[in-house]
């Protein structure tokens, strides 16, 4: 009962989510120009899926010729569902090119909105005290950065504008370039306003290296974070030591998440801290407009020591997948009895679902290796998600290409990382 009514939500939510959105885009669906069509279709697509996996879940649609067999009606439902996920990931590929549109002009909005925001400050604090050549260069530093991101973004449009550089191989948002980035944005401020201040012929400008070394070493350090992070996350990677599997896209969450889309306690204190640090430096910059934002060396510890708890985050994350053992799984009723052609086996270990690989279409690229053959593992749905495969277990019947005898078996994740072999006895 709690399964039909499921599937009946998730059908209606699909079909009103279409209906508002058609109605939200009509005109520019009769032209074929709509930027929400594509989206719009993805999540249907979505919706679809949802209500077909809890139908089947309650053994509603299945073809009745292969309801006797319940390994047949399982494979068939794996293939049915397999297929749907197949369809989801196409659609969201359709959805990327608009998707990328509108982030592209969010982040340039964001970009000159900031600039806005800045003359508007300038603009009100100049009531009374009159403009001043400090404002004017300030303005001046924040319009030349926003000016080189906008040309640099118009080059990356299809990748995401702005953001682009921050996007890391598995396409999700990386938290120490987005660090590193802001740092950066703030250090190029800072000297442009100098510079312009000293153009301007302003008296009393310092470019001394003993204010300005805390800065230094600051940027200094979370860009050495950035291309150590990547370093080492690669290394992991070839190594077989950690399992990426890309995301359909970039999301803000990806800062202060994991793969997984929880919370990571490493990651969430290196974002804080060095938001914090950042704003006490604008602060200090816009105090102090002829000198660079001097920062306390204990604050400057304090960040390597954030620092160096993200690096050992990334050391720690993830692992190998591994299997420990393999038995004969048993149905109720089943007699004890070896392993035999046809029968399922369960494998039980650790890492088999990789952290971003529980959607459907990655669970569908899981494959257990036995001896020469290659089985996919089948999909068995309940409802609101999936009984088989799990992390730590799954289900697969032995091919009958198997032949008796000692046979290795192992298991081929969604990010390609195969564990060891256990080795188990078939019997004719």
């Amino acid at each position: 009962m709690g399964a039909s009514a499921g599937t009946s939500t998730d059908r209606e939510v699909g079909g009103a989510v279409a209906v508002q959105e058609a109605r939200q885009c009509g005109a520019d669906q009769d032209g074929g120009g709509c930027p929400h069509c594509e989206g719009s279709g993805h999540r249907r697509a979505v919706a679809a899926f949802l209500a077909r996996r809890d139908e089947l879940a309650t053994g509603h649609g299945v073809p009745a010729a292969l309801a006797h067999s319940p390994v047949a009606s399982r494979q068939w439902v794996s293939d049915e569902l397999a297929q749907s996920a197949r369809t989801v990931t196409a659609r969201g590929r359709e959805a990327g090119a608009a998707r990328h549109g509108r982030v592209h002009r969010a982040t340039l909005a964001a970009v000159w909105g900031a600039v806005l925001a800045l003359l508007l400050g300038q603009a009100l604090t100049a009531v009374g005290t009159g403009w001043t050549g400090t404002r004017t260069a300030a303005l001046g530093a924040a319009l030349l950065p926003a000016l080189a991101l906008t040309a640099a973004a118009r080059l990356h449009r299809d990748r995401g504008g702005v953001l682009a550089p921050l996007v890391g191989e598995d396409r999700r948002l990386s938290t120490s370039r987005t660090v590193a980035a802001c740092w950066l944005l703030l250090c190029v401020f800072a000297v442009l306003q100098l510079s312009l201040r000293l153009a301007g012929g302003a008296p009393g400008v310092d470019l001394g290296l003993r204010r300005g070394a805390g800065l230094l070493v600051v940027f200094a350090l979370v860009s050495g974070v950035a291309v150590t992070a990547r370093l080492i996350v690669s290394l992991r990677i070839a190594a077989r030591r950690l399992q990426k599997v890309p995301a359909d896209r970039p999301r803000p969450a990806d800062l202060l998440c994991d793969d997984d889309g929880h919370a990571c306690l490493t990651d969430v204190q290196y974002v804080l801290v060095s938001a914090a640090l950042l704003l006490l430096s604008a602060v200090r910059l816009a105090r102090t407009p002829d000198r660079l934002p001097e920062l306390p060396w204990a604050l400057v510890l304090l960040l390597a020591v954030s620092a160096a708890g993200y690096l050992a985050g990334k050391c720690a994350e993830g692992g190998r997948p591994k299997v420990f053992s393999v038995v004969r799984a048993r149905e109720a009723g089943d007699l004890d009895a070896p392993i035999r052609t046809g029968d399922d086996i369960e494998i039980r270990g650790s890492g088999f679902v990789p952290p971003g690989a529980a959607g459907p279409d990655p669970l569908t690229r899981l494959v257990v290796r036995i001896g020469p053959v290659h089985a996919h593992v089948p999909l068995v749905p309940v409802p609101g998600g999936f009984a088989n495969p799990t992390d730590t277990a799954l289900t697969v019947p032995l091919p009958a290409d198997v032949e008796p005898g000692r046979v290795e078996v192992s298991v081929v994740t969604a990010a390609g990382v195969e564990t060891n072999r256990v080795t188990i006895d078939v019997v004719d």
